[in-house]
C-alpha cells in the first residue's frame, strides 16, 4: 500500500478556500486536473494551480468525494500515522470517562477524529468498524491490527452500509471479523438499563449511541405522563423514559419487526411492563392515533435520515414538516415534543424553520426549551460542519 503520494490533484483557483480552511472533502467539482494517474485508494497531494502543497489524502475516482484529506503537512499516511490518530481518539473517550467495561462508546467518529470514512464503536469488549470509504476498506487489516493493540477487544466486526458501498465502490459485503464473534445480541448498560444490541445485523453498528444523553434529558420530563415514541428502534428512548423517567405508560412504534422483537426483549430484560411496542409505519400510525382520538403528554420523533444528499433536501424538509405536524396533532396542550433530525444536510436553521412552519399551520405556539446535539463521543469538528448532523429539539407545545 503506497503511503507516498502517487499523484497530484490540482484544485480550481476559485475553490481553494475550503481546503486551506481544512475541510476534509474534495468533491469532483473542485478539481481542475488530476496528474499522475493515481489508483483508487492511493495517496495523493492536493495542490494549488501554482503547484503549492495544500494537503494530503486518499483518492477515489468512483466517489463524489474524490479525495478525503487527512493531513495538511508533508507526512506519510502510513500505519504509524493511523495509529496516532486512533490513539488520540481513544484517549479523548478515556478522558471523558466513557470507557466503562459494560458500556458502549463511539471510539472513532470519522472526520471529527481526523479519520474521514472510518467509524469505530465499542460495545463492552467488542468493536464494530463501519467502513464508509474505499481507502479504509483497503486498509482494514491495518486498522484492525491497531485496534487490537490499543483496545485488546474479544472480537472486531467490520461492516458497511449498502448505500455507501455503491457511492464509494466498496466491495465489502456482509462482514469481516477478527477474534470472537458474539453468538447473539450482547448486553450493554445505559442509564442503569441492560440493552441488547445486535452487532451483526442491527442498524448502523447496532445501537444509536449519539442519542444517549438526549434519552436522559427526555426522561426528566415524563414522570407520570403518557408518552409516544415514534421510530423507537430497539426501545432506547422508551425504556429510559419508563424506568429512569417513571412515565405512566409508553406506546412505541417502529417499522422494523426485528427491532420491535429486540425492543420487547429489552423491556422484559429490565422488568419494564408499561411500554407497548408495535410494528407500524410511523406516518400511518400517527394518522390512526389522531383519528382514534388518542392524546399524549410527550411525543418523541426520531426518524432515520431523510436527506442522503443535498438534492434530497427539499423533499426531506417536507417530510420533517409533515411528521412534526402529525406528532403535534396527538399532543395535549402544554405537552412536550422531542423532535430529532440526523440528516447532516438539514441545518439547525432549516429545522428551526420547519417547526416555525408547523407552528403557523397548526396555530399552536411552540417553545424550544433545549437545542441538543450528539453525545460528546461524537464531537463536532468546526472545519467540517457536516459532523454537526444531529439535532434534538425539546419543545413545549401550547
Amino acid at each position: 500500500m503506497s503511503h507516498v503520494s502517487c499523484g497530484r490533484v490540482v484544485i480550481r483557483s476559485d475553490r481553494l478556500r475550503p481546503f486551506i480552511e481544512r475541510h476534509p472533502w474534495v468533491r469532483a467539482t473542485a478539481i481542475e486536473v488530476v496528474e499522475g494517474n493515481p489508483h483508487d485508494g492511493g495517496v495523493v497531494d492536493v495542490v494549488s494551480r501554482q503547484g503549492k502543497f495544500i494537503a494530503r489524502g486518499i483518492y477515489n475516482s468512483q466517489s463524489q468525494i474524490r479525495v478525503r484529506l487527512y493531513t495538511w503537512q508533508d507526512e506519510s499516511l502510513d500505519e504509524r500515522f493511523w495509529r496516532e490518530r486512533i490513539e488520540t481518539a481513544v484517549a479523548l473517550r478515556e478522558q471523558l470517562g466513557m470507557l466503562s467495561p459494560y458500556g458502549a462508546t463511539r471510539l472513532v467518529f470519522s472526520e471529527s477524529d481526523g479519520l474521514s470514512g472510518l467509524i469505530v464503536d465499542r460495545y463492552r469488549d467488542f468493536l464494530v468498524i463501519q467502513v464508509n470509504s474505499l481507502g479504509f476498506e483497503q486498509r482494514l487489516e491495518t486498522i484492525a491490527r491497531i485496534l487490537r493493540d490499543v483496545m485488546s477487544p474479544r472480537g472486531i466486526i467490520a461492516r458497511s452500509d449498502g448505500d455507501i458501498r455503491s457511492q464509494e465502490g466498496i466491495a465489502l459485503e456482509g462482514m469481516v471479523t477478527w477474534g470472537e464473534v458474539p453468538p447473539g445480541p450482547i448486553l450493554i448498560q445505559e442509564h442503569g438499563l441492560d440493552i441488547g444490541v445486535d452487532l451483526l445485523t442491527g442498524q448502523k453498528t447496532g445501537f444509536y449511541l449519539d442519542q444517549r444523553d438526549n434519552r436522559l434529558a427526555t426522561a426528566r420530563l415524563v414522570k407520570g405522563k403518557r408518552v409516544l415514541d415514534m421510530f423507537c428502534y430497539t426501545g432506547g428512548f422508551s425504556l429510559v423514559a419508563s424506568r429512569f423517567g417513571q412515565a405512566k405508560e409508553v406506546w412505541a412504534f417502529d417499522s422494523s419487526e426485528k427491532a420491535i422483537i429486540m425492543a420487547r426483549a429489552n423491556a422484559e430484560q429490565n422488568g419494564v411492563t408499561n411500554v407497548r411496542f408495535e410494528v407500524a409505519d410511523a406516518f400511518q400510525a400517527l394518522k390512526s392515533l389522531r383519528e382514534q382520538g388518542e392524546r399524549f403528554d410527550v411525543v418523541i420523533v426520531d426518524p432515520p435520515k431523510f436527506a442522503s444528499g443535498k438534492s434530497r433536501l427539499p423533499e426531506a424538509l417536507r417530510a420533517y414538516h409533515y411528521l412534526n405536524r402529525l406528532a403535534i396533532d396527538v399532543l395535549n396542550p402544554g405537552g412536550y415534543l422531542v423532535t430529532c433530525s440526523c440528516s447532516g444536510y438539514v441545518t439547525r436553521e432549516d429545522f428551526f424553520n420547519v417547526l416555525f412552519g408547523v407552528s403557523q399551520q397548526v396555530k399552536r405556539d411552540i417553545q424550544i426549551l433545549e437545542q441538543r446535539g450528539a453525545a460528546p463521543d461524537h464531537p463536532v469538528l468546526l472545519t467540517c460542519r457536516e459532523t454537526h448532523y444531529l439535532k434534538c429539539f425539546i419543545c413545549r407545545v401550547l
